[in-house]
This record gives structure tokens, sequence and C-alpha cells, in this order.
């Protein structure tokens, strides 16, 4: 009974520091490349961590050398409208798997689940021909459809959510003549705000961080987004741009850092409530 209160508080103490170690791992390579987009000169390597003096000559450049206003355009244009349209997918996908009960519904979501396990690289080569016989090349809406019809396969999480939501107040709005659209855009998504959160922000931050199928398919630089832009530039074999790339990122992880910590208490209630079983 004596040593009860000790092995508690050596596994509280090495729970602390191995969470602290996790920590440092993550926060040091992003402090890093925070510093260097401050400091003179074109080389990440440096002695210490501080710069010795700071400027901003590297984010002035960005603008100035490559069209990275546009390409911010360009990304948040995509990110933005497959957002939501993916968003509306998986939630109806979940929903109808959740609240319907159909002839093949189980080896549907079968089907939907293992697709989804394969990498999406996988099938690169058939959506490539597809959107060359299309003429959807070197344009946003190739990325747009792609990110978004790939959507609904992680729906498995929207359907646990709605699990959670009781039946009888969709029968309730159905025998007040609701129809389906309705019950799900007017009595639904309201009471799914956790949820719809967390939805929104992984839909978001896929499309605005894509580099592999955006580098497969946009080709002329008025059509790049950041991720694409940025490749370009740190693979420049005529000049060396370590420090201006690490300003790119800065800028990249602006808007994804600040959607995060606004949004996060109802990412964690989404989390939470979303791994319930209903």
């Amino acid at each position: 009974m004596t040593n009860r209160p000790l092995r508690k508080a050596v596994r509280l103490t090495l729970s602390y520091v191995l969470l602290s170690l996790a920590a440092l791992f993550c926060i040091y390579p992003a402090l890093w490349v925070l510093l260097s987009s401050f400091r003179p000169g074109d080389m990440l390597f440096s002695e210490t961590l501080l710069p010795t003096s700071f400027t901003l000559l590297h984010y002035r450049q960005l603008f100035e050398n490559y069209p990275f206003a546009e390409w911010y355009v360009n990304t948040f244009k995509i990110a933005i409208i497959s957002t939501v349209i993916s968003t509306v997918l998986v939630m109806m996908t979940g929903y109808v798997f959740s609240m319907f009960r159909f002839t093949g519904r189980k080896n549907l979501m079968s089907m939907l689940l293992a697709l989804g396990l394969f990498p999406g690289f996988m099938s690169m080569i058939a959506v490539y021909i597809l959107l060359n016989q299309m003429n959807l090349l070197n344009t946003h809406a190739a990325v747009i459809i792609v990110s978004a019809a790939g959507a609904p396969l992680f729906f498995l999480f929207s359907k646990s959510y709605f699990d959670t939501i009781p039946r009888s107040l969709v029968e309730a709005a159905r025998i007040d003549g609701a129809g389906h659209m309705n019950t799900f855009f007017r009595m639904i998504l309201p009471l799914s705000k956790p949820l719809l959160v967390y939805v929104v922000l992984m839909n978001f931050t896929g499309p605005f961080t894509d580099f592999i199928f955006a580098r497969l398919v946009l080709r002329t630089p008025e059509k790049k987004t950041l991720a694409v832009g940025l490749y370009d530039i740190v693979t420049d074999r005529t000049k060396l741009q370590f420090t201006m790339f690490a300003a790119g990122c800065v800028l990249i992880a602006v808007p994804i850092t600040a959607l995060f910590l606004l949004l996060q208490r109802y990412l964690v209630a989404g989390l939470t409530s979303g791994a319930e079983k209903g």
C-alpha cells in the first residue's frame, strides 16, 4: 500500500517526460524554420538557433520574384471549393448509412472502407488518363473534382457521430412532414456542429497542403498552388533559396494554425463525440 503513491508518481513523471520530449521533437523543427525565414542569407544551416540579425527580405522577395500571391489565391480557391463539396458529401454519406436501412448497406459500407485503405497515388495514372480525355489537365477543376470525389470514402467518423443522435428526432420530423433534405440540413446539421467543424478542418487541410496530385496536374505558373510553387523554388538549381522557402512555409502554416486555434474547442468535442459508439 505504501508503494502505490510512489508508483503513481513515477508513472506520472515518466508520462510528463515523454510528452515533453515529443513536444520538443515537434516544436524544434517548426521553430527552426520560423527563425530561418528571418535569417539573412540563403542557407538554413546556422551555428545558433537565433539569427544574429533579423530581416524580412525573404518575405518580400517571395512576392517580388514569384507569383506567390497568385499561388495563394489558387490554393485558397481549390481548398475552399473542395471543402464545401467534400463536407456535404461526407456528412450526407454518414447520415444515410446511419439513419437508413436498405439492401446491400453493409456490403456497400465494407466496400467503401476497403477502398479507403488504399493510398490515393495508386489510382493516379488512371485519373490522369481520365482527366486528359476530359480536357481537364492544368485546371483547378481537376484538383477539386478528384479531392471531393474521394472524400465520402472516409464516412465512418460521421456515421459514428450520427449514431449517437436519437432516431426518434428524425422520426418526429418525418411525422411533422419534413423531407429528408429538410431533416438533414435544418435539424441534424445544427446538432452536429462539433462534427461539422472537424470534417471542415480535415477537408480543408488536405487540398490546401496537397502536393503530389497538384504537381501531376498543374503545369503553368499561373495555375500552380503553394506547395507546387515552393517545390519549384527550393529545387531551382540555378540559385539556393532555402531561407525564402522557409518564409513560404511560414506563410502556408499561418491559415492552418489560425483555424486550428480558433476552432480547437469544437475540434476536440467532435473527436470525442465521434469516437463514441451509438
